[in-house]
């Protein structure tokens, strides 16, 4: 149950979170995909701090632009293990800056949490945040800004990991849950590191309860999808979807696959998914600053959506913005937990607008 009264605090956040309050670059998103994609790339821009909990990497960045402040939700790790993070900025050149609230002192609370995705849920006036926790799990809060304001984990299968995972799920793990909501229906989406990317689905009446068994919305070979799925509506009389999926590279580095689909369900149409022509990749992305070419691997994050936030996660294909994780290429792959990922940020160069 909510709390009878609110401090005023939360009430701002409440306030702040309704979508009528929320105001990015663009009013109408509009425009098309381009059929090929030149980005550019900042160095790295947050990296773990230097404090007692000696975290060795940042990762998995989920981030949303409202009112000019961008907040960030990301995983951290080390070799003991994963949790959560929140931090928010103005600008990406004082990200490093920011001050990093770990969300296993909120409610959220300790243990294994990791790969979130935030949105806000406008039928419940609440902001989700979706992540894994050995189950696909969720949090909400009345205000993004409130790190301590999100409840105890609830997971979506209460009764444990679907069937359909443990038959195809190899030596692999189930991971990166995703939501997306159309009109009638919200989907979730997840991984399982062995070439499965799974739908489930519920009435937008009953969400978050009520998922269905998981179906198998594609499936290919393991390094080819792989992980890190991320969907989004596109704008405009035509609409549709965009899907991106994380690689590993014939050369051993991560990078993104992306296709399109009239309906969240599919079918899905190839866009930009291979080595030559991928959504990003190393070969297709520029790097500016001091530290050049600091990453080979464009990995695990999000597109910064600019519409309206809300369940829909629509995106605009004239403002393409892409967080992601990178670590130096000569990184020691050896301990998985402990490499040292860092977050960095593309930009789109020839957007089709």
């Amino acid at each position: 149950m909510r709390r009878a009264l609110l401090s005023l605090a939360a009430l701002l956040g409440l306030a702040a979170a309704m979508p009528q309050a929320f105001s990015s670059s663009r009013q109408t998103p509009s425009g098309s995909l381009p059929k090929s994609f030149q980005w550019t790339s900042t160095g790295p821009l947050v990296a773990p701090m230097n404090d007692t909990r000696k975290i060795a990497g940042i990762k998995d960045p989920s981030v949303v632009l409202i009112n000019g402040t961008y907040h960030v939700f990301a995983s951290t790790a080390k070799e003991e293990g994963y949790s959560l993070v929140y931090l928010s900025f103005t600008d990406f050149d004082s990200a490093h800056l920011a001050t990093q609230h770990y969300l296993d002192q909120s409610p959220v609370g300790e243990g294994y949490r990791a790969a979130p995705e935030v949105f806000y849920f406008a039928p419940h006036k609440l902001w989700y945040l979706i992540y894994q926790n050995g189950n696909a799990a969720y949090s909400t809060n009345p205000d993004i800004s409130n790190p301590q304001g999100w409840t105890a984990p609830q997971n979506f299968y209460p009764a444990g990991r679907p069937k359909i995972i443990d038959d195809n799920i190899g030596d692999g793990y189930w991971v990166d849950m995703w939501v997306i909501c159309d009109d009638q229906k919200c989907h979730l989406f997840s991984s399982d590191d062995n070439g499965q990317l799974y739908r489930s689905e519920t009435d937008i009446s009953k969400f978050p309860d009520g998922m269905t068994q998981p179906v198998i919305a594609m499936q290919e070979k393991r390094e080819e999808l792989y992980e890190a799925s991320c969907v989004y509506s596109l704008p405009g009389k035509k609409g549709g979807y965009l899907l991106l999926v994380e690689a590993i590279g014939t050369d051993g580095n991560r990078w993104f696959r992306s296709w399109t689909a009239d309906k969240i369900e599919g079918p899905w149409r190839g866009l930009a998914n291979t080595e030559e022509n991928p959504f990003a990749r190393w070969n297709n992305v520029k790097f500016v600053g001091e530290t050049g070419e600091w990453t080979r691997s464009i990995s695990h994050g999000e597109l910064i959506r600019t519409g309206s936030l809300d369940q829909r996660l629509e995106i605009d294909p004239c403002d393409m913005r892409f967080m992601y994780q990178g670590l130096d290429p000569g990184a020691d792959w050896s301990v998985y937990n402990a490499l040292p990922w860092r977050l960095g940020l593309i930009t789109l160069d020839n957007p089709a607008c």
